[in-house]
């Protein structure tokens, strides 16, 4: 491994596969998920678990090695050697998962993106959307509870093949993402060709999904 730039970034990989391979030792020994919150300072997080979970799924296990450049030798605090996973550690790697998501904190976050569902119980007042995010945040979709004005423009920019941008806090709740303290809603104009391309794109979920159907479906989880 390179010194510079790459070192800094496996080192801090490596240290973080450890600390989970010991989260997960220590889980089975103790019952208990501390070890987890411990490892979050060497880099551990829920991406992470996920990551190794996409890894480990199907297979009968896997094993992760990092050699280092001879010349700059082994860094200081990295164990030399393989760290393994294997299917037996699946379920606590989930439960781990759902652990970190839970403890997210919410985040301002400026998002773009495509609205997809919408849903009120009543014709008139506040109503719920999902949006396929497009920018502003690493999510696929949202769900936004939105005041009656900016939910008729949500519906107004769907009808016409537009993006809308939205402010608010990106939180977890349930295993679902949503945006609260949503304002500041507006279209996104965009080129034709763009436009032909989303309202397409809309059209197949559409014929998957139904569009007025209950917002707490589907995309939206984690």
């Amino acid at each position: 491994m390179p010194v510079s730039p790459a070192r800094p970034l496996a080192v801090r990989l490596h240290q973080a596969l450890y600390a989970v391979r010991e989260a997960i030792d220590y889980r089975r020994a103790t019952g208990a998920l501390d070890a987890f919150d411990g490892a979050v300072r060497v880099g551990a997080s829920r991406e992470l678990t996920e990551a190794l979970v996409a890894l480990v799924r199907g297979t009968e296990g896997a094993r992760i090695t990092v050699e280092w450049a001879p010349a700059a030798g082994v860094p200081v605090d990295c164990a030399a050697g393989t760290v393994e996973f294997s299917p037996g550690d699946l379920p606590v790697l989930r439960e781990a998962g759902a652990r970190y998501l839970r403890a997210e904190p919410s985040v301002p976050v400026r998002i773009t993106g495509t609205v997809v569902r919408l849903r009120r119980s009543q014709p008139h007042g506040e109503g719920t959307v999902r949006l396929r995010v497009i920018s502003g945040a690493e999510v696929p979709y949202v769900r936004v509870a939105l005041a009656e004005e900016d939910y008729r423009i949500a519906g107004h920019a769907h009808l016409v093949g537009l993006p809308v941008r939205v402010l608010g806090r990106l939180e977890s709740r349930g295993g679902f993402r949503r945006l609260t303290g949503a304002c500041e809603v507006a279209p996104v104009q965009v080129d034709d060709e763009e436009r032909d391309r989303l309202m397409k794109s809309l059209q197949e979920d559409a014929d998957d999904t139904d569009f007025f159907g209950d917002a707490g479906e589907g995309g939206d989880r984690d």
